[in-house]
């Protein structure tokens, strides 16, 4: 049965507060350039900065950051500090704007080789996957955006609930997840294990600018690789895997339930699965038109099977866990699997 989250936000109503498709179109590609030049992570602390010191990161002229800002400040993303007009910081809702570009952001830019490439791909079937089309890094910051208020908050109160002395994430991108959960737990340490060097890295960076780097162990590895070496698991009391099992379905499936197994045997006694994943083309009213884009883009230009909610619950049953329960997540078409060894 599927059970709705009361953390989770309202994500209809946060659409509707943010003021519609103009505001959400101008605050993505005002906050992807920033991002791409280095800077959101500046932003986003919340922190006063100057012009002069936005462009230090960027190593850019004074001039063009100046440039930036303006807009940023226009655009009602982040306000001016004092009135000397060279200082700023981000708006008290940068988060719920950051959040809601994020969809913008993945469904246009981090596909935007399979929307170039549709064409190629409905005419020819018989087409490999088109993942490696996609830039890994873009893919990672976008779903992060998106998962701050969608889907990150669920995982994120049920794992802090556990208090776990070790947690590992499977597929962490930039660990946004583990670095909450050090901030809140200081007594725990944690693995996030993803493939792409660029997600690994800037995981790395913002563990340091978190101050939590000396608790984070960031693994460059596939989670194919845990089916033969689970070694990154060793000690977890939680194991958290978002959007990452859908790659093994359905040439990989042997595999996924190999991770599965170990994933089970590697926890400790009373330790938490959970999974964040996507179920296939959903009808109800609130998720169905972002269900049928992810689905679509996973299915047609991907080539991967996402499983249903009985399907998800047989897999993590038939690895040996137990008490599993599917809960409906704020971010159209995802759910959060949790199951107890």
């Amino acid at each position: 049965m599927t059970t709705t989250n009361p953390l989770d936000h309202d994500f209809d109503a946060a659409c509707r507060a943010g003021g519609g498709a103009p505001e959400l179109a101008a605050a993505a590609a005002l906050l992807e350039m920033g991002d791409r030049l280095g800077l959101i992570g500046v932003i986003e602390t919340g922190s006063a900065f100057t012009v002069s010191e936005l462009a230090l990161v960027a190593d850019l002229p004074d001039a063009g950051v100046a440039g930036y800002c303006e807009a940023l400040e226009s655009a009602g993303i982040i306000e001016p500090v004092g009135s000397a007009g060279t200082t700023f910081r981000a708006v008290a809702d940068f988060d719920l704007i950051q959040h809601q570009a994020g969809f913008v952001s993945w469904t246009m830019n981090a596909n935007r080789p399979f929307i170039e490439n549709a064409r190629r791909f409905l005419s020819d079937p018989s087409l490999t996957s088109g993942i490696d089309l996609r830039e890994g890094r873009e893919v990672a910051v976008s779903s992060q955006w998106m998962g701050s208020k969608a889907f990150y908050p669920t995982a994120l109160a049920t794992i802090l609930d556990t208090k776990p002395t070790v947690a590992v994430d499977l597929g962490a991108g930039t660990c946004r997840l583990l670095i909450e959960i050090l901030r809140n737990l200081p007594q725990t340490h944690a693995v996030g294990l993803d493939l792409d060097p660029d997600a690994c890295r800037a995981a790395g960076e913002a563990a340091q600018r978190a101050g939590v780097g000396d608790r984070l162990r960031v693994v460059e590895r596939s989670i194919q690789s845990i089916a033969t070496d689970p070694t990154p698991l060793d000690g977890a009391q939680v194991i958290h895997a978002g959007f990452v099992f859908h790659d093994m379905f359905p040439e990989e499936e042997d595999v996924a339930d190999a991770v599965l197994a170990n994933c089970r045997n590697a926890l400790q006694p009373g330790g938490l699965m959970a999974i964040t994943e996507a179920v296939p083309y959903l009808r109800n009213e609130r998720e169905r038109r972002f269900s049928a884009i992810v689905t679509y883009y996973h299915r047609q230009f991907m080539k991967r099977r996402l499983l249903t909610e009985e399907e998800w619950t047989g897999k993590l049953r038939a690895a040996g866990f137990s008490r599993v329960q599917a809960v409906e997540l704020a971010f159209p078409t995802g759910r959060l699997f949790l199951a107890k060894k």
